[in-house]
């Protein structure tokens, strides 16, 4: 036996039931596995028998169902485009000629006015609305009873029950010539609204991986054996080859270096605001940027195998995860469709056979369809996202994926990155232990280096409004240690305690015991030193964010459990978490140790991931809910499920509130919808007719499915007003 595993990109997919689909019917081939169809990533995973299944016949298999089968991403994502431009089309055509036919309605012409809300009515039908029509013939071929057949029976019956009363008007007493063409519009034109959210969030769902892809470098400059430097694709290093890494240039791949020293950017890995002093035998990741110095590395890893592509890996497996979210009105519909038609033809034959009316048999169980037509229930969903994507918008809440609105309120765990999420990750002086006189000196000398500490300093400084009109001369930027420079003679030194001591700088008890307990706080420190003497220390800090330590308070009222997973250092972390209220914390962990984290997590309940950084967008993506930043990278928010647009963290609270408020709309608008079928649909079968002589006729049908409609509409509305 040959086990070979098979991954496609398969297009055409409009809900969880194809995908489903897909997978009962493959897995009814002999010699396939295990199948795993994600209908969000567009993505198949086959495990065959190479001996009794060939993956052209499954190929075959799968178009056979009416599906596409892309060769590439790039195939993929043109098919994606090309389906969501089609589907924004129909919903545009449906949605003008239903409002034609509403003005129609309220200013009437004369005589030819059903025939033209006919001719439109037709159009909406079987163009836009013969999507419907083509998926639900695609469901009851897998014997799947979803909406699509549901808006296919109650428009059709609402639609050609109106047209024989426009075209035939003389087969149905005066009383009964009503026409119900808006209706079955208008469910057409907002099923297609919610559909059309759907895929749009879709459509975001690979942006991520294209733009982290973008971060490899693509070219290296490779040293050959004659010590000459050229210039190769990154992809083609092999492990050895001695590569050249120019100051500002990116990482060519996962490396060590065996000459030269630099400050590395690794923020897009550890997520560490301060670039990190390496030097021979230290490694270096690709993608990270090279800030300070030149260096010789020797490749360890091929681009396939670094860091950054493991990133990728890991994305894409977290991107094709099973949504959780539950599809409650297709399940419902499964039971709830067959039941309406065999009511519906059981009311014919017992009006048939027993009052021997031919023609109330017709109506009442033409009446039966039409109150069952699913207009409620097809609205009872979309209506409540809309109105719950459009509050969180005006919150500053940028809901990308609408389904995770469903699995806010049941999470867990709410995970936190630190730095630029709970703190502003920016470097900034927390104290400045100097004395006045020397710090115009120093924040001088600081000014002429880019360096994030220097640019703390210099910025205390104006904030204090020092003077930084020192001559300051002979700037040296000594990497990993700190700054060196001239003034009027004498020896200016800013860095870490082994500046000073390699250059014999005398230091007080007072200074050096400040210095260590800064430390010891898990702050930053830097020692500044002016003609061989110390004279003070310099304490650093990445501010708290406003609003951190209440949403941590709040998360609690919640019984949510709040963790601090973060690439800083362990003492920085801790003190920072003691801070807020935070017991849980992970340090020192790197993009994929943090992906396992999460995955650990999820073993036990619902997880939300919240973060800013390039290094967070694996965990956003793996988390049952991701939420980045606005001011993050653009990967980490095509990652994340919400963007938190204000950047303000209580926003991290208002999203839970809209969740709970936003699943208790929809559950009740799916009461009510079935409420009124559970009513309506007896009173339109005739049940009461032998008791009180009372028959619901189509046209109080359609005005109870109105009302259950404007009953939905109304109550989803409620949304747009409620308090987060």
């Amino acid at each position: 036996m040959s086990k070979e595993k098979i991954n496609l990109n398969i297009s055409g997919m409009t809900c969880v039931n194809c995908s489903n689909g897909i997978e009962r019917v493959v897995n009814k081939m002999e010699g396939l596995d295990n199948s795993k169809v994600n209908f969000t990533s567009n993505s198949g995973e086959f495990t065959i028998d190479t001996q009794l299944l060939d993956k052209n016949q499954l190929i075959t298999k799968i178009k056979k169902l009416g599906y596409g089968v892309e060769e590439d991403i790039q195939a993929l994502e043109l098919a994606k485009k090309q389906s969501y431009i089609k589907l924004k089309n129909l919903f545009l055509i449906s949605a003008f000629i239903t409002t034609c036919m509403f003005v129609l309605m309220f200013f009437p012409i004369k005589d030819i006015n059903p025939f033209i809300i006919f001719a439109l009515a037709s159009i909406v039908q079987f163009y836009p609305g013969g999507r419907f029509y083509s998926l639900a013939f695609k469901a009851i071929s897998h014997k799947n009873y979803d909406m699509n057949v549901l808006v296919a029976l109650g428009t059709s019956a609402a639609y050609f029950y109106s047209a024989f009363v426009v075209l035939l008007p003389d087969l149905f007493p005066e009383h009964l010539r009503f026409v119900y063409f808006d209706g079955a519009s208008v469910i057409i034109t907002f099923i297609l609204l919610g559909r059309l959210l759907e895929e749009r969030s879709k459509g975001k769902a690979t942006d991520f991986l294209k733009n982290l892809m973008d971060l490899a470098p693509l070219n290296a400059n490779l040293i050959d054996e004659n010590a000459e430097i050229k210039s190769v694709l990154a992809k083609d290093l092999h492990v050895n080859d001695i590569v050249l890494i120019k100051q500002g240039e990116k990482v060519s791949t996962d490396a060590v270096i065996i000459e030269g020293k630099a400050e590395i950017d690794t923020s897009m890995i550890t997520g560490e605001p301060m670039p990190v002093y390496k030097t021979i035998g230290d490694e270096v990741i690709a993608g990270t940027i090279n800030k300070t110095g030149t260096l010789k590395v020797k490749v360890l890893k091929q681009s396939h195998d670094t860091t950054l592509s493991k990133i990728i890996s890991l994305l894409n497996d977290a991107g094709s995860k099973k949504l959780p979210i539950a599809r409650f009105a297709d399940k419902v519909a499964n039971i709830f469709v067959p039941t309406v038609i065999a009511i519906s033809i059981i009311t014919f034959f017992a009006w048939f056979f027993i009052v021997g009316d031919t023609l109330s048999a017709i109506l009442a169980s033409i009446s039966v369809l039409i109150i069952s037509c699913p207009c409620a229930l097809g609205l009872a969903t979309p209506i409540a996202i809309v109105s719950s994507v459009g509050k969180g918008a005006r919150e500053g809440i940028l809901i990308k994926n609408p389904e995770i609105l469903e699995i806010i309120k049941d999470i867990k765990y709410a995970v936190f990155d630190k730095t630029g999420t709970l703190t502003k990750g920016e470097i900034s002086v927390k104290d400045m232990f100097i004395d006045e006189q020397y710090l115009s000196i120093i924040a001088s000398t600081e000014l002429q280096s880019e360096h994030p500490i220097s640019q703390a300093i210099v910025k205390y400084a104006k904030q204090k409004e020092i003077k930084l009109d020192k001559n300051i001369q002979d700037l040296q930027i000594l990497a990993g240690l700190g700054v060196s420079a001239d003034y009027e003679n004498q020896k200016i030194l800013v860095g870490n305690l082994t500046l000073l001591e390699k250059n014999n700088i005398s230091i007080s008890p007072q200074i050096l015991e400040s210095f260590e307990g800064i430390l010891k706080q898990g702050y930053g420190a830097v020692l500044a030193s002016i003609d061989s003497v110390c004279v003070g220390v310099i304490s650093l800090e990445d501010s708290l964010k406003e609003g951190a330590e209440q949403l941590i308070t709040d998360l609690k009222k919640k019984n949510i459990v709040p963790i601090l997973l973060t690439g800083d250092n362990e003492t920085t972390a801790k003190t920072l978490a003691s801070k807020i209220g935070i017991e849980l914390v992970y340090a020192e962990v790197l993009p994929d140790e943090k992906y396992k984290v999460i995955k650990d997590l999820q073993n036990d309940s619902k997880v939300m991931f919240v973060g800013d950084g390039i290094n967070d967008s694996v965990s956003i993506k793996q988390a049952d809910i991701g939420v980045a930043l606005n001011s993050g990278s653009d990967i980490t928010k095509d990652a994340g499920d919400i963007i938190l647009m204000n950047n303000e963290l209580n926003s991290v609270m208002k999203s839970i509130n809209l969740s709970v408020k936003t699943m208790k709309t929809i559950k009740q608008n799916l009461f009510w919808a079935f409420f009124y079928n559970t009513l309506g649909i007896p009173l339109a079968a005739g049940v009461l007719y032998p008791i009180i002589g009372v028959m619901l006729s189509p046209m109080y049908a359609g005005i109870a499915m109105s009302f259950s409609s404007v009953s939905v509409v109304l109550n989803s509305l409620r949304l747009k007003f409620a308090k987060l």
